[in-house]
């Protein structure tokens, strides 16, 4: 029982070897019907008994062979020996019961082959190895077949991979353009495994090709369209059109056989193997797609299985795309007609404008702008945006449009135009709401009264590049100011000076995603202040190169009013505010205006300049029945100075008082003689203008 035990656990009692050789001559016969050698190696005699199959797997006779380990070196390389060898002398030492390696042979013909070897190590009762026996083996086809399943199931993954990596990038395709960009870039062949790809689309009873990833000479025929019918013009792509079925083709000279008319381009372009599938999605044969490949190809069925699913995936995102095109061509169609066809002719200036629609949704908004004619020469000027992306904010917009011009024509003032806006908006059957605003300008004066809803304030340059933001009061969105019962709309009013160019945009034109507003604003700033100085090239250079142009998402309207400039010399430095008596910001707004002036000339610290313009608009507005006007302008002359002038209505002169030390006014005039160099009166007709002028250093 003891032997028996031992021997089960690797260990030899020499009382016993008999019974182990006779063991192993049994187990021969069994390993050479499994086509296995076995080997015998006698670790104490030093020899390496193989049977004939083992002979076979190291390509010996058995006059070659002299039993010793030694003699096999000639069969096996130099760097497969030693580490068989490393891989032995561990199990001994480490007291392992067995090993197994694989290892190359080199038969008679020299072509390497792999086997594979496997052994039992006998110890005697104190644990000394004294014999290995095992097997030995033709590990060739093994392998072969484990590294032909490894590559095939690397290529299951790649396809399988590319069939995804297709199916996401169609998915952010909106439009067919978009779609063909994902097919012919080099990422699209990749994806495809092709060396080239043509794509058409069925138009009536003719296939156009739309795209191809290379293109043949001219001298060859054209085959940009295709008929469907007939088989005289027999090409693969109508053919796929017609049966329905993908076609295969693995070598030239099969292609030019079925396909004479591919022969030219076949060799010009060196085609030889192409596959040709039908764009089907929801029962409908939209065109077919023809993968070309430059070498013979074996179609196996995992190569048509994955051509037929990302052409599945094309088919249906070109449905989409075609969907989302005809829909998108009428929206935009439907917005266009909307907007102005042109616009007027205006005196004492020029307007250009801009739109674009966007990247997203329907591509097609309620961002609108018009010009308006008005009497007397003057000229309303509107920007605004309905709020949404698609074909309703599109109608939305169309009739706030035509309200809004028809209040206008009717010679209404900016607020009163814009609270009927507001009205006609809230009294539509929609939840749509819309920013807006709307100039009315009087062009041989310079004088704009401004209004705005929720919209985004203009911006002015003057004729030397110098930017200024002016602050427009203004009230809610249209419709929402109606809801909430505050559709009073307060008026501003600017000057705009020869040569100043007025701009007016909707939010598209400076948001863009992720980024603050404000960026955006002062990027615009930047571009207008840089741009060239025809207003037209200037409306071309914002739409393309501000903050949102092209392809940020949201569409855009810009709108640019400009005065002429005086037929001769310079024109001066000069910002006008006025300040309505009723309006208890307006002094706020007239010391923004001031200070935004001084710090754009770079002209002087404004703090006594602020001083004395409040005193001087305080006592228009207190002691007058009217507003005032304030006009700031830097003197280049000699001494160069600043001067500010405050008129008002009344034909009664200021007169300067001597108040008490108790009194509580009187003292506007004193503290202006005081600050200012010089000042004085001048008449203006139906009023006057208190004017004071502070002198610049240097």
């Amino acid at each position: 029982m003891a032997n028996d035990q031992a021997a089960d656990a690797g260990y030899y009692d020499p009382r016993t070897r008999s019974v182990a050789l006779a063991d192993t001559m049994d187990a021969q016969d069994r390993l050479a019907l499994n086509g296995m050698g076995s080997f015998d190696w006698d670790l104490e005699a030093g020899t390496y008994l193989l049977d004939e199959v083992g002979l076979e797997v190291f390509d010996l006779r058995a006059e070659e062979f002299d039993g010793r380990p030694v003699s096999l070196a000639a069969r096996v390389p130099a760097d497969d020996a030693a580490r068989l060898d490393v891989i032995v002398s561990s199990a001994l030492q480490t007291r392992q019961l067995s090993f197994a390696a694989y290892f190359r042979v080199v038969p008679r013909t020299g072509l390497p082959r792999w086997a594979h070897t496997q052994g039992r190590i006998l110890r005697d009762g104190n644990g000394r190895p004294y014999r290995i026996v095992g097997i030995v083996r033709n590990a060739d086809e093994e392998l072969a077949h484990a590294e032909g399943m490894r590559l095939l199931t690397a290529d299951r993954r790649r396809q399988t991979d590319s069939v995804r990596a297709t199916t996401e990038a169609l998915s952010q395709a909106i439009t067919v353009a978009d779609v063909i960009s994902v097919l012919t870039d080099s990422e699209g062949l990749r994806r495809f495994g092709a060396d080239g790809l043509a794509l058409g689309l069925v138009d009536g009873g003719v296939m156009r090709l739309v795209a191809v990833t290379e293109t043949p000479s001219p001298e060859l025929r054209s085959l940009d369209d295709l008929t469907l019918s007939g088989l005289q013009d027999r090409l693969p792509l109508p053919e796929a059109v017609r049966t329905g079925r993908p076609r295969f083709v693995g070598n030239r000279a099969l292609l030019c056989t079925r396909y004479p008319r591919l022969r030219p381009y076949a060799e010009q372009m060196g085609i030889s193997a192409g596959a040709f599938l039908p764009l089907t999605a929801q029962a409908r044969t939209l065109g077919a797609i023809g993968l070309y490949f430059r070498d013979p190809r074996r179609f196996s069925t995992e190569d048509r299985n994955i051509c037929i699913a990302l052409s599945s995936a094309v088919a249906q995102s070109l449905q989409r795309a075609m969907l989302f095109d005809q829909e998108r061509e009428f929206a935009t169609t439907l917005q266009t007609t909307m907007l102005p066809r042109r616009t007027p002719l205006i005196n004492g200036g020029e307007v250009a404008v801009r739109y674009r629609a966007g990247r997203s949704g329907r591509e097609v908004g309620g961002d609108w702008y018009d010009v308006v004619p008005l009497p007397r020469g003057k000229v309303a000027v509107v920007i605004g945006d309905v709020e949404g992306h698609d074909s309703h904010a599109a109608a939305i917009m169309g009739q706030l449009r035509i309200a809004l011009r028809a209040y206008a024509a009717e010679g209404h003032s900016p607020s009163t135009v814009m609270s009927r806006a507001s009205r006609f908006l809230a009294d539509l059957d929609t939840e749509r709401s819309a920013t807006c605003i709307y100039a009315e300008a009087d062009l041989g004066t310079g004088l704009l009264r401004l209004t705005r809803a929720g919209h985004l304030e203009p911006l002015v340059r003057d004729g030397s590049g110098r930017i200024t933001w002016p602050s427009v009061r203004g009230g809610l969105p249209l419709g929402v100011a109606t809801v909430f019962h505050q559709d009073d709309f307060p008026e501003t009013l600017l000057d705009l000076s020869p040569d100043d160019t007025l701009l007016m945009c909707t939010d598209g034109l400076v948001e863009r995603p992720g980024q603050d507003i404000t960026h955006g604003l002062q990027s615009l700033a930047d571009a207008l202040s840089a741009g060239p100085p025809g207003i037209e090239d200037l409306a071309d250079r914002l739409s393309h190169e501000a903050p949102g142009a092209p392809g940020t998402g949201d569409d855009m309207a810009l709108l640019l009013l400009r005065r002429s400039a005086d037929p001769g010399g310079p024109r001066p430095l000069r910002a006008v505010q006025h300040v309505h008596q009723a309006d208890p910001e307006g002094l706020v707004e007239a010391r923004m205006t001031l200070r935004q002036a001084l710090a754009t000339w770079g002209a002087v610290s404004s703090s006594d300049i602020e001083l004395a313009a409040d005193e001087l608009i305080t006592n228009a507005l207190v002691h007058t029945d009217g507003g005032a006007q304030m006009t700031i302008e830097l003197l280049t002359g000699a001494p160069r100075r600043v001067r500010l002038e405050i008129r008002d209505c009344s034909s009664e002169w200021p007169r300067r008082r001597t108040p008490g030390e108790t009194a509580t006014s009187g003292r506007g005039l004193l503290l202006v003689d005081s600050l200012a160099d010089r000042w004085g009166v001048d008449p203006q007709g139906a009023g006057k203008s208190v004017w004071c002028e502070f002198f610049l250093p240097g």
